[in-house]
């Protein structure tokens, strides 16, 4: 009888100061190395391994103590991975609030309509925000990792801003934008006008994209699209500049006459009917313009000086345009 006695008198002797030690280290502020501190859990870590990984970076405690504490608490399966910061004073328990809540710090990065895949390469390799696990690969082996089915990257993520936590790979926002572009157009395709002439979502994109680099004011935008459309209609050259800049490549100085007689597979001077992929990165103010267009008897624009246009129906109207704002200059 005396031994059970003693048995739990140390029993809760020791569930007493367990108690005390949690209430104690939950408790106390964290000797953190600096003022504030920021370390990062990656995805599919133990809790045992991002302990090791919080103690690593100056957070001020050992491995087994914050295991221990969130296991007591029932919140081991409850860590999120992320980007962090947390500030002196912190304590154990508020640190475990904060991971367990996914109280991550963000970084944006910003894809803009117009902009060429060469250049929202070059935007995710300057930021010094991502993991840049792309940045050896080819257009093609990026496109292979996303899993997509087309050929050539040009216009197939989609210009927004994105969030993401610090250190996230690159290829996850790249993956991200691709899906995005995606929905984005299917969910346009799915309702477009019936009578419009493209024959596949990516016909669509591809002149969504001739319709971004064209348009220099937002007002102009489905007039810029009828006309195209309306010349893809009658099987006229499209004639216009941003593509064959795209199929010049890297173009030194301004677009000379010998440029539109060279033919390449994206000059419409010399080519009817769309290039094979788009120029650049579409909008959705685009997508929605080449896919649900005004009725337009329109079939030439020319750029007024003030970022509109002047949209003719004949081409004498056009060359009189020409004549009036760019000529008389």
């Amino acid at each position: 009888m005396r031994f059970i006695k003693r048995f739990f008198f140390l029993l809760l002797l020791a569930v007493v100061c367990s108690a005390g030690w949690l209430g104690w280290f939950a408790g106390k502020p964290l000797a953190l190395s600096g003022i504030s501190l920021e370390f990062s859990i990656p995805p599919g870590l133990s809790l045992r391994a991002a302990s090791q990984q919080m103690s690593a970076a100056g957070l001020g405690f050992s491995p087994w103590q914050f295991t221990l504490l969130a296991r007591l608490l029932g919140k081991s399966a409850e860590i999120k991975a992320g980007s962090y910061v947390v500030e002196k004073g912190i304590t154990p328990l508020q640190l475990l609030g904060k991971l367990t809540r996914g109280d991550v710090t963000q970084a944006e990065i910003v894809f803009v309509e117009g902009k060429t895949f060469r250049q929202l390469r070059t935007v995710l390799d300057a930021s010094a925000e991502v993991k840049h696990d792309t940045a050896r690969l080819s257009d093609a082996e990026v496109l292979t990792l996303l899993g997509a089915g087309e050929a050539h990257p040009e216009g197939l993520f989609f210009p927004d801003t994105y969030l993401f936590s610090k250190n996230s790979s690159d290829l996850d926002i790249l993956r991200r934008a691709y899906r995005a572009m995606k929905r984005r157009l299917d969910s346009e395709w799915v309702r477009r006008d019936p009578e419009v002439p493209f024959a596949t979502p990516y016909a669509a994109l591809i002149m969504a994209s001739i319709v971004e680099k064209e348009t220099g004011s937002a007002a102009d935008r489905s007039q810029v699209a009828a006309v195209f459309i309306n010349r893809l209609r009658l099987g006229m050259l499209l004639q216009t500049d941003p593509t064959v800049i795209y199929g010049v490549g890297d173009l030194q100085g301004n677009l000379r006459k010998s440029h539109l007689l060279t033919d390449t597979p994206y000059n419409t001077y010399t080519r009817a009917g769309l290039p094979p992929t788009p120029i650049a990165m579409p909008g959705l103010a685009s997508l929605q313009a080449v896919l649900h267009p005004p009725k337009s008897d329109k079939l030439y624009f020319v750029a007024r000086g003030d970022g509109s246009s002047e949209f003719s129906r004949t081409l004498d109207e056009h060359n009189r345009a020409v004549a009036k704002y760019l000529r008389g200059r």
